[in-house]
């Protein structure tokens, strides 16, 4: 699989690693936990009325659902820093201005779990599909780009600046 700017999940080297400990960890020792879970709990009898079947099998759905997320990403993962060339993409810290005001917005555009692996870091993650972070992909520092809100207005902003996260 070739790796487009827009499919790329750019991960530190210690992020791909904690996330790919995590993978085996839910993928080995996690399903066997879960599996010895749901059989405990299938030998209580009736399945119809038991709480503890039921609430193991949907910890089994949600490890599943991780499970899959997690392959998702560490497959489109580039380890390393995103190019320092101005233009805005996943992995880079962005600041906008919206149409007439000066306050300037900080923000990651990416995923959550590479602004997650860093507890010392406050900052608003905005993904790439969403509203905003569609409008600004691929722009450079002082293009425009404009959005439509929730609310049907049309929401103009200016990238003031498009830095990789990290740097």
């Amino acid at each position: 699989m070739t790796a487009t700017s827009d499919n790329v999940a750019w991960l530190t080297q210690e992020a791909y690693d904690r996330l790919k400990h995590e993978l085996e960890h839910l993928m080995g020792p996690g399903r066997l936990e879960i599996a010895k879970r749901i059989e405990e709990a299938r030998s209580e009898g009736d399945l119809s009325e038991n709480g503890g079947y039921h609430a193991a099998k949907e910890e089994q759905g949600k490890q599943e659902a991780r499970i899959h997320q997690l392959q998702q990403l560490l497959q489109r993962a580039q380890v390393g820093d995103p190019p320092d060339d101005g233009v805005v993409e996943p992995g880079m810290i962005v600041e906008i201005k919206f149409d007439g005001d000066d306050e300037v917005e900080r923000f990651l555009l990416g995923s959550r779990e590479l602004a997650s692996l860093d507890d010392s870091v406050d900052i608003d993650v905005y993904s790439l599909k969403s509203p905003l972070g569609a409008a600004i992909s691929g722009k450079k520092v002082g293009d425009k780009a404009s959005y439509q809100a929730p609310n049907g207005s049309t929401i103009t902003v200016e990238v003031v600046s498009a830095k990789p996260y990290g740097a």
